[in-house]
Formats: C-alpha cells, sequence, structure tokens
C-alpha cells in the first residue's frame, strides 16, 4: 500500500471512529479513559500473577478478591446478601487411567488407546475406582434423541452398561435439509452427548472429534488430560453421572472399528443419513480408572446497581473469570493459560460497563447485575449455579448481555449477531448501532457451536433473551484490521495480552451493548 493510500485509510479510520463515538446515551467516562481502563484492566487479570486463573486453586481467591475490590471500588454493591461471593459446590476429579490406555480386543483383531493421542476421559462421580472389564463399545451416530427432529439414534438399541460413541455436532452440518443445517442445535454439543448416554443407561460416551465439525483442534481435547470440575449434587453424590465421559479422535476410532471388522467410514456415512441403525461393535475393552476426588466450593462474583424504580428487575451484563490454569507447556517452555481473549477481556468488558454505569447522572429504572462466573471452561457451571439461584428471578431478567472474548478487535461498520432475529433484543441493538454509523447483520452460522459455548446459553434456557456479538467482516481500515488466529491462541499458554492490540472494534461493541442494556433497563 503506498503512502496516499494509507493517509486515505488512515483518515476514514478517524472519521468512522468519530462516528462510533456519537453516543445516545451521555457515558460519562470518555473515549481515552475507556481504553485505557480496559487495557489495565486485561493486562492485570491475564497476567502470570493469577496463574491462569483455575477454579479450586489458591488463584481463584486472587482474582475473585480483585473482582470484588474493583466492584467495591467502582460503588457497585454486593449483589448476594451483602457478600459479593456466591458459593459454587464443584467435585475436582483427577482421573488416571490404568497404564494410561484402555486395551481392546475386537472380532478382527486388539490394540490400545493411549491418552492424549488417542483419546481423554473423566467422570464426575465420586467413586475411587471405576472398573469396567470387557465392556462393549456401541456406535450411535450423532448419539441423538431428538422428537422434534424425527430423529433417534438409540432407537432399537441396548446401551445400558456399554461405552456408546458419538460423533460431535449434529446432521445438519453435512446436509442443510436436516435439522437446522449448518446452524448446530444443542444436541450438536458434547455436553449434550454425555447427557443423553445417561438418561439411555450407558456406561460411558466417547464423543468422536474431528476438527471441522468441532469447531477446534484436538488439542483443545487434549489439554483436559485427567483432570476435571464438574457440579456436585449433595442430594445425589453425583452417583446418577457417567462412569466415563471423554473424546476419541476420529483416526484412533478407525482402528477400533478395523479391530471389530467393520469400515468406520461407512458408518460416518450412514450415521448422517434419517433411519441409521447404532452398530453393536463386536468389540471390548477394559477400562481401569483410579480417581481422586475434592469436593470444595469455588464462587461467583457479583455485584448491584439498585434500580431506582423498579429494583427488582434487572439486566445482567457479565463474563466468566475462569480459564485453565498451568498446565502442558507450549513450544517455548510457557505453561501458564493466562487466557487474555478469553476472557480476561470480557471480564474488563462488564468491569467497563460497571464503571459507566455508576457515574451516570441518574440510575437506570431497573437494577443492573454485574457477574463473573466460574468454571464456564469445563461447562457453564458458574452460570448454571446463578441462574438456579438467581438473585433477581429469571422472568424479572431482561436480558443476558455476556462479554466472551471481546479483544483484540478493529473497528468494522458490521455488527455481527448470533442468535439474533428472534428476541426482543433485535430492535435494541439496530437502533445502537445505527447510532453509532453501523448496520447490523444476523449470523445464523452456528456451526461450530459458538451460541452454545459460554454462560449466556443457561439464561437462554431459562428463556432470558441474549445474543452473541462476533467479529465483525467490514473492516473501518483493513491495514489495522489483522486479528490473532484463532487457532493460533485458543486455550494455549500465547493467548496473552499485547500493548499493541487494536481495541476500538472492541470498545465500539462494548459501548453498544452496554446502550443496549441500559435502554433495556428503562
Amino acid at each position: 500500500m503506498n503512502k496516499a493510500n494509507v493517509f486515505v485509510c488512515l483518515a476514514a479510520c478517524v472519521c468512522a471512529w468519530g462516528s462510533c463515538t456519537q453516543r445516545e446515551t451521555a457515558f460519562p467516562i470518555g473515549p481515552a479513559e475507556e481504553e485505557t481502563m480496559l487495557r489495565q484492566w486485561i493486562d492485570t487479570l491475564s497476567s502470570d500473577s493469577f496463574g491462569g486463573r483455575r477454579p479450586m486453586t489458591p488463584y481463584e481467591t486472587l482474582v475473585t478478591d480483585y473482582l470484588a475490590g474493583q466492584l467495591d471500588s467502582l460503588g457497585i454493591a454486593p449483589a448476594f446478601d451483602g457478600s459479593y461471593f456466591q458459593e459454587v459446590q464443584l467435585l475436582d476429579n483427577l482421573c488416571h487411567i490404568d497404564g494410561g490406555s484402555i486395551p481392546y480386543h475386537g472380532h478382527q483383531g486388539d490394540g490400545k488407546l493411549c491418552v492424549p493421542d488417542d483419546f481423554v476421559a473423566w467422570n464426575a462421580r465420586t467413586e475411587k475406582r471405576v472398573d469396567l472389564p470387557s465392556v462393549p463399545f456401541v456406535f450411535c451416530g450423532f448419539g441423538i434423541d431428538a422428537p422434534e427432529f424425527c430423529w433417534n439414534d438409540f432407537e432399537g438399541v441396548d446401551v445400558r452398561g456399554k461405552i456408546v460413541l458419538a460423533l460431535v455436532n449434529d446432521p445438519g452440518f453435512y446436509d442443510e435439509n436436516l435439522f437446522q443445517g449448518r446452524n448446530m442445535t444443542y444436541y450438536g454439543r458434547w455436553t449434550c452427548k454425555f447427557e443423553q448416554a445417561e438418561k439411555q443407561g450407558a456406561a460411558g460416551c466417547l464423543v468422536i472429534h474431528t476438527s471441522d465439525a468441532a469447531g477446534y483442534g484436538w488439542n483443545v481435547c487434549s489439554n483436559h488430560v485427567s483432570d476435571e470440575l464438574a457440579l456436585y449434587n449433595a442430594a445425589t453424590g453425583n452417583a446418577d453421572r457417567l462412569f466415563v465421559n471423554g473424546w476419541i479422535r476420529d483416526d484412533s476410532c478407525r482402528r477400533l472399528f478395523a479391530a471389530a471388522g467393520l469400515d468406520f467410514d461407512q458408518a460416518f456415512e450412514a450415521a448422517k443419513h434419517p433411519g441409521f441403525q447404532s452398530v453393536e461393535l463386536n468389540l471390548h475393552g477394559d477400562i481401569g480408572m483410579d480417581v481422586r476426588s475434592e469436593i470444595s466450593s469455588s464462587r461467583n462474583v457479583g455485584g448491584i446497581l439498585r434500580g431506582r424504580d423498579l429494583p427488582d428487575e434487572a439486566v445482567v451484563f457479565s463474563g466468566h473469570w475462569d480459564h485453565l490454569g498451568i498446565g502442558l507447556p507450549d513450544e517455548t517452555g510457557d505453561a501458564i493459560y493466562n487466557g487474555a481473549t478469553d476472557n480476561a477481556s470480557g471480564m474488563a468488558a462488564t468491569l467497563l460497563c460497571a464503571a459507566q454505569a455508576s457515574q451516570l447522572p441518574q440510575r437506570p429504572r431497573s437494577s443492573l447485575l454485574f457477574l463473573f462466573y466460574t468454571s464456564e471452561e469445563s461447562g457453564l457451571f458458574g452460570s448454571a449455579h446463578y441462574c438456579a439461584n438467581p438473585v433477581i428471578p429469571m422472568e424479572n431478567t431482561r436480558a443476558c448481555i455476556n462479554f466472551e472474548s471481546m479483544a483484540p478487535e478493529s473497528l468494522t461498520r458490521d455488527v455481527v449477531v448470533l442468535g439474533g432475529g428472534k428476541t426482543i433484543l433485535d430492535e435494541y441493538i439496530v437502533r445502537r448501532a445505527k447510532a453509532q454509523g453501523r448496520y447490523v447483520t444476523f449470523n445464523d452460522d452456528n456451526s461450530d457451536g459458538w451460541f452454545f459455548r459460554s454462560d449466556h446459553f443457561n439464561f437462554v434456557k431459562k428463556g432470558v433473551p441474549a445474543v452473541v456479538i462476533e467479529p465483525g467482516h467490514d473492516f473501518v481500515c483493513p491495514v489495522k484490521a489483522a486479528r490473532n488466529d484463532f487457532s493460533a491462541w485458543y486455550h494455549k499458554p500465547g493467548d496473552e495480552y499485547s500493548p499493541d492490540w487494536d481495541l476500538e472494534g472492541s470498545l465500539a461493541h462494548i459501548n453498544l451493548m452496554l446502550g443496549v442494556g441500559l435502554d433495556l433497563a428503562e
């Protein structure tokens, strides 16, 4: 690009950004101070001193105390009966597979699956020992029982006491005419595979991983080699959960099928079509697992700005505080999973909304809740606990504005909304975007299941409107549009803050959704 073009591009950036800072609500904190605060919070919350923010480690106290202190300094009152903390009972299981492998014996041969190259497995039970000798394997297609889509992979097969093999995603990923096409339903999520296998009485479930259908590489699965968190149900002691949860690589599954005298690719193809019949593999595995369990309390963090007229109604602003902690080192030797984008940026966005709201000359009519959830990375457990034990009843919660991986983002003219076109939020988002000189695109491509992968989804399940703001594509200044490659940083130690991050688009998104929240609160 020549100098003249660079000058034109930079001039366009300045003009467009000036348009984006024309706000219907006169936010008390100006753009320059906003950016400074956002950067400081992201830098601090993703620093090595917080140790990757894994729940139920000493670093949990550091990060949750820090968040509570920030809310207090901003004048945001404690949300939970005078406390900034809501206890969440979690089970932390350290699972060790005997010999690091599952030996298997099939009609056409024997072999073994090895951790973590072939599979990873864990459970959410409290028994110290799991023994499943000569346990049968069953291929159940996508592991879905969905009457509304006339689809039942469990019809005509008994999976009780067996290991279910289930493909990730749903049939619509492969055929636009099935389910909701590429727009993944909840049936496609790995968590749903476990839930459905559990209902069928299976002993375990291994989800078959392919990078395109999962939306991420095998490294994301292999990061969870043996240590896993789960919500703890004191009434049942988690005795109703599967003995084995896990992932298996598609190539490793292909070896299983070959040992059983079956063709994996043929079975995979058949599973994509209506009328598929589940396949008993004529293969058995020997699964032994030592389990070290710890039941402890983690905590959500929350503050509330009470509404002037309707204090028992609320809009929620939120982001999860947890990440993966200290784990497997990368090629540089770095073993701290700092989680700057995921999700120090979301926490910083939530704190920025709290800072702006606390300085408004008049409080909104309804309350504003600012929440930071534990254990999103393990299965949205903190938000699930909150939604079951809310400060403001779910029927009085007007919306959940959840911030997930908000930076770095360059400024775009378009605002891409996943999950839009269906709720009351649409008109508010369109109006706020227009006030910024931008336009809205409702994106229905949920092929990687992103809509189900963050804490807002627990609110959606309770009937509370929520959407996901995704990265735009119509860049105001392409020369500044370089963005980190998702696969390069996601769930890796390399997700670290850099002072050269471009935050113009991030701030535009945050201010847009803050405006939407304030409009709803009025």
